[in-house]
């Protein structure tokens, strides 16, 4: 293997995770670009998905408490999508007792 060979696959080798970083942070779903029917679906579809809902905004939503901790209950969430200003989306997971953060 030549020096210019062993450069290329060190360089590689260096630049592919980064480059699966990239890809993996822009492949949220984002919900202003999705009609209401599309986002739903996605969330019922997949159980539980972290969308976006603007730029650099984002959070995890659940089809059914099945998808949340023991000490989490569902709470009904409504989002801005192409088609509507408020599209029931499904639910998000927060603490018992209505604190939405962990201590």
């Amino acid at each position: 293997m030549t020096k210019t060979q062993l450069k290329m696959v060190v360089a590689a080798l260096f630049l592919a995770p980064l480059m699966t970083a990239h890809a993996t942070a822009q492949s949220r779903p984002d919900t202003l670009r999705m009609t209401c029917g599309m986002a739903s679906e996605t969330v019922r579809r997949e159980g539980a998905v972290i969308l976006s809902t603007g730029p650099n905004i984002y959070d995890r939503y659940v089809s059914s408490q099945a998808y949340c901790q023991r000490d989490e209950e569902t709470r009904p969430h409504w989002l801005a999508t192409s088609d509507s200003r408020q599209c029931f989306i499904g639910y998000v997971c927060e603490r018992k007792g209505g604190d939405p953060s962990p201590p």
